[in-house]
């Protein structure tokens, strides 16, 4: 009878467990570990096995799945053995770095042990692993992990007819406590007359290769019903992973990560994590953390991260000289790292190509050559700073927006103004990666326009442009134009006045799309009470009418920027409010969202001149940073949670 014969399944008859085995789990994968100081109860009668006859088969294959621990030097750690009485007939027994297959030997002129010793067997790596011992004669073969076998010849056969009557199988020992293996076992199984590595050596987990496998420690049903209480119940390594956000793979399965920055306990169920236990943070209060003397008055910020290097800010100053300044957070403050020539900066915009790092800044006057550019700049890895790279010809530029589309990267520039001509195009440029450059791909007529906001909603990509003002009012439509055929097409105009901002932000499924309008002013019409007392808008996309409706409007005075932000469950926005027609002293207003109310006002922050909001997280909290066209002074503000 040539059938497989599982050592393991008989000492765990109708998936009961023997004395001193208890289930673990390791990597997704369960096994046996042996914790018995009665090394005699794991073992079983060879009777139970060799049922039809009493004789070792003279050829036989052994296959073992197994996880082995660190072995101490000189130490050895018994497999399995077959004993008869104190005798060993046969066993297994692993060393460090080495693997000994004991048997005994009978001849006329007595009887001995005989041990074939297959040397470089590295196992105490916490891996699983799956072995074959193939055995025949004078031969001896032991392939790990189907890799190359490896094969000796030794002098003493294994016998042709070794009697395994009275004997009994042993677990993971040899009937004494010293040597009992510390590892775990998985599968042992028994082929008579066959070599198994053609049977074993066609998956392609080859160190969880199942030959036969104890039901006990077969993976459970991926979805029990909601009634079905765990039949074999098993234990893990408790296993914690520090850091960012882990792989969860049939790997990792049964392991823990917490999440230090979000208080979060989360356990890998082979493909996501589930969460255990997370401590919801809330917002309480917004405290004062940095002032960042800048270079000049900032029109815009830019906080952005460098792989290796760490978190920077560019910030967009007035003046030059200096020009304007890069800051490297160092020792939980922003310090100057470099210093790089501008005309009138209006903003900054991070992003990468491949592996290339990118810096690109809006001016608005020309330089002193009286040559009107704006600038790329590129990350030298070798001088860990940013050097020029290309210059495009703009035109009052206030912002710069870049995005990838079918796998193709843009750079969309707006043109505020030529001359006292606000009406006038922007421009799209597409990489070319044959020249490394940024080309004209496509123009759009603007008006006096302050931002791009690019954005994706399922397959499509969509682009909204701020217009703020036409030459005599700022009471213009403002466009979001769609992505088809290969440019983009006007999909919806918005009348919006003096917009300065586009933001586009989720919450749970829904698509929000919040502008920020400065002033209302139309010539020849009666001057309002106030100009910059102003609400700005709150739209949400409507799938079915498949265009964005308005949701809400909030009261801002002269607003320039919002920025969308999470603490927590809870979301919120804050206004860049910037005068209020009589002082640039005003408060910026951070809006929480309270579903069915929308945004509710929850916190008021003094603010002067305030431009540009940027949200910004570290290992040690959560910031605002908002920048100051009125002062060289900007502020990093600490958000204190619960």
């Amino acid at each position: 009878d040539l059938r497989p014969l599982d050592i393991l399944s008989e000492m765990v008859p109708a998936g009961r467990l023997a004395y001193g085995m208890r289930v673990f789990q390791v990597q997704g994968v369960r096994g046996f570990r042996l914790t018995t100081s009665r090394p005699r109860t794991l073992g079983f009668p060879a009777s139970q096995l060799f049922i039809h006859c009493d004789r070792f088969p003279e050829e036989f294959s052994i296959i073992i799945t197994l996880r082995v621990l660190t072995v101490p030097a000189k130490r050895n750690e018994y497999i399995f053995t077959l004993m008869a009485e104190e005798s060993v007939l046969v066993g297994l027994r692993y060393a460090p770095n080495k693997l000994h297959f004991l048997f005994w030997s009978q001849e006329r002129a007595g009887s001995w042990q005989t041990r074939v010793t297959f040397p470089n067997v590295s196992l105490s790596d916490n891996q699983w692993h799956t072995l074959i011992l193939a055995v025949s004669g004078q031969s001896f073969s032991l392939t790990v992990d189907c890799s190359v076998p490896k094969d000796l010849v030794v002098e003493t056969p294994f016998p042709a007819s070794l009697s395994v009557k009275r004997a009994n199988f042993y677990l993971g020992n040899r009937r004494r406590r010293r040597g009992v293996f510390t590892g775990l076992l998985r599968q042992l199984v028994l082929l008579p007359g066959a070599d198994a590595t053609p049977r074993i050596c066609t998956t392609e987990n080859f160190k969880e290769a199942m030959l036969s496998v104890p039901t006990v420690l077969q993976d459970l049903p991926t979805k029990p019903s909601s009634n079905e209480v765990l039949k074999y119940p098993y234990e893990t390594d408790t296993k914690v992973t520090l850091g960012s956000h882990p792989p969860c793979t049939k790997q990792e399965k049964a392991q823990f990560w917490f999440n230090a920055s979000r208080r979060g306990l989360y356990l890998c169920n082979g493909s996501t994590w589930i969460s255990m236990l997370e401590v919801k943070e809330r917002l309480d209060y917004v405290e004062e953390y940095q002032n960042l003397v800048t270079n000049s008055e900032t029109m815009g910020v830019e906080v952005f991260t460098i792989p290796k290097m760490g978190l920077f800010a560019a910030t967009a100053n007035r003046y030059t000289p200096p020009g304007s300044a890069i800051y490297k957070w160092t020792d939980r403050k922003f310090v100057p790292y470099q210093n790089i020539p501008t005309y009138q900066a209006q903003s900054w915009k991070y992003f990468t190509i491949g592996k290339k790092i990118f810096l690109a800044v809006a001016n608005f006057e020309q330089n002193d050559r009286g040559q009107e550019f704006s600038v790329i700049y590129k990350w030298s890895h070798r001088k860990e700073k940013f050097i020029m790279y290309q210059r495009i010809t703009t035109h009052s530029a206030r912002d710069w927006e870049a995005f990838v589309i079918e796998g193709e990267a843009f750079l969309a520039v707006v043109n505020h103004r030529e001359g006292n001509n606000h009406n006038i195009d922007s421009v799209i440029y597409r990489w070319n990666p044959r020249t490394g450059l940024f080309e004209t791909n496509q123009t759009i007529p603007t008006s006096g326009a302050y931002d791009w906001e690019f954005f994706t909603i399922g397959p499509y990509s969509f682009l909204a442009v701020a217009n703020t003002f036409n030459g005599t009012s700022t009471k213009i439509y403002s466009h979001i134009y769609i992505w088809l055929s290969g440019s983009f097409q006007l999909f919806q105009s918005i009348l919006t006045f003096g917009a300065a901002d586009w933001e586009v932000f989720h919450i749970g499924e829904r698509v929000f799309l919040a502008v920020a309008n400065s002033h209302s002013y139309e010539s020849g019409m009666p001057a309002p009470s106030n100009f910059y007392a102003i609400n700005s808008s709150i739209y949400e996309l409507n799938i079915t009418a498949q265009m964005f409706v308005k949701f809400q409007d909030l009261l801002t005075y002269s607003a320039l920027d919002w920025e969308f932000f999470s603490v927590g469950d809870d979301s919120f926005l804050v206004v860049a409010n910037s005068f209020d027609g009589f002082t640039f002293s005003v408060n910026s207003i951070i809006y929480r969202w309270q579903g069915y109310e929308g945004f509710v006002a929850a916190h008021h922050l003094p603010t002067v001149g305030c431009r540009d909001w940027e949200a910004f997280h570290t290992t040690e909290g959560s910031y605002l940073l908002y920048s100051s066209a009125k002062e060289p002074l900007s502020k990093v503000l600490k958000l204190k949670t619960t």
